[in-house]
């Protein structure tokens, strides 16, 4: 990657991952620490309890996509300094808060600030189209560690300055990212759409009908509703069985370090004998496995350090690939409708799974929590059973000169009838096309030829 990626593009990935990686920390810091240290908030219930821990998923999935929008309208910058204020002043509402209703207020409203899209929409802008996917796994590289890190500082954190300390630092949190905004990130004059990073409207609907992308959405949405659960019995369960509260992340955190270490060959397998979905299947059955487990022995330290590896080393499997697969089933030109479509199902998926655990554990303590989690397996490989994955592609776009629609379909059939050219589609609008290549298979010198009449590379 180092060889390739510009000093430009690794300044440009160090920066939007750290402003992406402050926000994600101060989201996930409440999941472990909520269900102990929330008891002391007047009008605390169960149900409190998992609405809070996922009231930002809500927010988050209705704003994801115009957020995104919205920083084609007015640019990338102001749409992600407008999140980050906003997830500061409903970090400080938490803070101040001593009733359950108003930091379900500020968590709701940390939420609003969806600046997923224009993130990524930036990165877009600022990197090469063929070191883009570079750039996104350094962003997604860097969300992965602030959840290891929530997992080890919350409970730390929690400890020394209570809950509301926490919301305290996650406002901080904000304003260090706006500060990085401010002063390190350059001012970008493009404001227009870029397909493979900001969703369509015009494409959602078409895209919803999917089948396979279908599979994928409510995958995810399954896989954050159990993540949510798990953190709603989990820190309680710890409790329960001798663990105090400032020691919890020392049992989250080998169990994390463990489970990515599980996750490397799982991945190594699936590739190298081309059994990815028999492994996606298998993931989803080890989640179930490591619900039944915390319900076994629970109770017991080992056993509750197993369960946790178990479940961390399919979800991690889980996280790093579904987004993978929905890259590859997107049609060309519509990744980011469909990655806009898939993050908001991952969003929704973690405030059902806050809202369904609290009524759970509210009715039927943990057992119910983890049995009925445990359950959602069955529909979910119900789901999965015909999920097709295609071969892998690269994404290219090229610059196109273009007069009309007849002209853009004939342009985008001479392009796909090139050795190596799975899909192309040529958008008028934008004077693009949108290429999806099997680098291995392109016949360059064809589509050398073929720009040379029609394109230029962009």
């Amino acid at each position: 990657m180092s060889e390739t990626l510009t000093q430009y593009e690794k300044k440009i990935a160090a920066i939007l991952a750290g402003i992406f990686s402050l926000r994600m920390l101060g989201l996930f810091m409440i999941m472990p620490v909520m269900a102990v240290y929330g008891q002391q908030l007047e009008g605390i219930s169960p149900l409190w309890i998992g609405l809070i821990i996922g009231a930002y998923g809500l927010t988050q999935a209705v704003l994801q996509i115009p957020m995104g929008l919205l920083s084609d309208k007015i640019g990338r910058k102001p749409v992600i300094l407008l999140g980050l204020c906003l997830f500061a002043i409903g970090s400080v509402i938490a803070a101040y808060a001593d009733h359950v209703y108003w930091v379900a207020v500020g968590r709701f409203l940390q939420g609003t600030g969806a600046i997923a899209s224009a993130v990524l929409a930036l990165a877009a802008d600022l990197t090469r189209e063929e070191q883009r996917s570079k750039v996104m796994a350094v962003i997604g590289m860097c969300i992965g560690l602030s959840f290891a890190a929530a997992m080890v500082l919350g409970p730390l954190l929690a400890e020394k300055v209570g809950l509301s300390g926490i919301f305290a630092f996650t406002a901080v949190l904000a304003v260090l990212g706006i500060l990085l905004v401010l002063l390190t990130v350059p001012d970008t004059v493009s404001k227009a759409t870029n397909r493979d990073a900001i969703a369509v409207p015009g494409q959602l609907k078409a895209l919803a009908k999917n089948p396979q992308l279908q599979k994928l959405n409510v995958g995810v949405f399954f896989l954050h509703l159990q993540l949510t659960c798990l953190f709603v019995v989990v820190p309680g369960l710890l409790v329960s069985a001798g663990f105090q509260s400032q020691s919890h992340w020392m049992l989250y955190f080998p169990a994390l370090l463990a489970s990515f270490v599980l996750m490397a060959p799982m991945l190594i397998w699936a590739i190298k004998s081309k059994r990815e979905t028999f492994m996606f299947k298998f993931a989803i059955v080890l989640l179930a496995f490591a619900m039944a487990l915390i319900w076994l022995f629970g109770d017991q330290g080992v056993g509750l350090l197993s369960a946790l590896i178990v479940f961390f080393a399919a979800f991690n499997y889980l996280e790093a690939n579904l987004p993978a697969w929905v890259s590859r089933l997107a049609p060309a030109g519509q990744k980011g409708s469909a990655m806009g479509m898939f993050s908001t199902c991952q969003f929704a998926g973690a405030f059902c799974g806050g809202v369904f655990g609290g009524v759970l554990l509210q009715q039927f303590n943990a057992t119910g929590v983890l049995l009925a989690s445990a359950a959602i397996v069955v529909p979910w490989l119900a789901i999965s059973q015909k999920l097709v994955l295609p071969v892998k592609t690269k994404p290219k776009v090229v610059s196109v000169q273009v007069e009309n629609h007849q002209m853009a379909e004939q342009i985008a059939q001479k392009l796909t009838q090139i050795k190596g050219v799975e899909e192309a589609v040529v958008i008028v609008e934008e004077q693009l096309a949108y290429l999806k290549i099997l680098p291995k298979q392109l016949d360059q010198d064809a589509l050398n030829m073929c720009l040379g009449q029609h394109v230029k590379n962009s």
